[in-house]
């Protein structure tokens, strides 16, 4: 029988209001079978021979308010093959908990701090659990950043001994979630890769830029050359037949928004205030652009 033998972590902001989990294995599609997370509950990774029923029954349980220290308790007592079950788990204030059982292939084994708790089976040594920590604990952003810098920094202390094969992360957070319709704000996989940790990062940073905020300052007019350069862009794919002027006139604008719906960055480019927000503006021009003018 093939498991899921990998490393983890799990962990919360609870100033956000968000929990999360990353996992990462030498086995097709992790994020699968590991991480669990709820608003308002906590979050649950189940590996080993995982028992995937820890994930739900944990999130009930802690959404009725017990601990994840009570929650880890009550599920090894319902189950006869706790000992070769790896799990960690943080609730609802931030309670965290790592548990190894007797039977995990070495190296296995887990560290717990405030918010977090990493752990993982046939590592490369205790100093994976070790790097995730540290990396934890120092890395700045968004839950969904600091989650992705422990699982870097543990596949870079050695990972799975195995080898790479998949990773995957999801953050939770009310009303989050697509149209605010549900909790789930982060939901990556990379389900088969030669260096699946990095491709999830890659991933993280599309999500910043298809749904990110720029500050005011990264706001760019729509006009001069900026607008030349995206109006070469539109003449190249067909979008708009007129000459590149520098100026927001009505063919540019009609090209302009259906490029923008086409490429789904509606959310960026503000046509009442004629700016674009830079991250995009530049990527466009990476992906598009035959100007050589340096970027702004």
């Amino acid at each position: 029988m093939i498991h899921p033998s990998t490393f983890s972590i799990v962990a919360c902001d609870l100033e956000a209001h968000a929990w999360g989990v990353a996992v990462a294995s030498k086995f097709p599609a992790v994020g699968s079978v590991v991480p669990w997370a709820k608003a308002s509950a906590g979050a649950v990774a189940t590996q080993m021979y995982a028992n995937t029923s820890f994930g739900p029954k944990g999130l009930a349980m802690m959404e009725e308010g017990l601990s994840a220290q009570e929650t880890l308790e009550r599920l090894l007592a319902e189950d006869p093959d706790r000992e070769m079950r790896q799990v960690g788990l943080v609730d609802a204030m931030g309670g965290a908990v790592s548990y190894s059982g007797k039977s995990c292939y070495d190296w296995a084994g887990g560290i717990s701090g405030v918010g977090f708790a990493a752990q993982g089976n046939i590592l490369a040594g205790p100093e994976v659990v070790q790097a995730m920590a540290e990396a934890y604990e120092n890395a700045k952003g968004p839950l969904y950043r600091k989650l992705h810098a422990a699982l870097f920094a543990g596949d870079r202390a050695g990972g799975d001994r195995r080898g790479r094969q998949s990773a995957g992360i999801i953050v939770v957070r009310p009303g989050f979630g697509y149209l605010g319709f549900n909790d789930r704000w982060i939901d990556y996989r990379v389900d088969d890769h030669t260096d699946p940790v990095f491709r999830l990062g890659e991933l993280l940073d599309l999500n910043e830029l298809y749904f990110g905020v720029s500050p005011e300052e990264d706001k760019i007019p729509l006009e001069g050359q900026v607008l030349v350069e995206l109006q070469q862009i539109l003449h190249l794919l067909g979008y708009y037949q007129g000459e590149a002027t520098g100026l927001l006139n009505e063919p540019t604008q009609r090209a302009l928004r259906i490029f923008i719906g086409n490429e789904n960055f509606e959310e960026r480019v503000n046509f009442e205030r004629k700016v674009i927000d830079k991250p995009v503006f530049n990527f466009l021009v990476r992906r598009f652009g035959i100007s050589i003018t340096p970027r702004i």
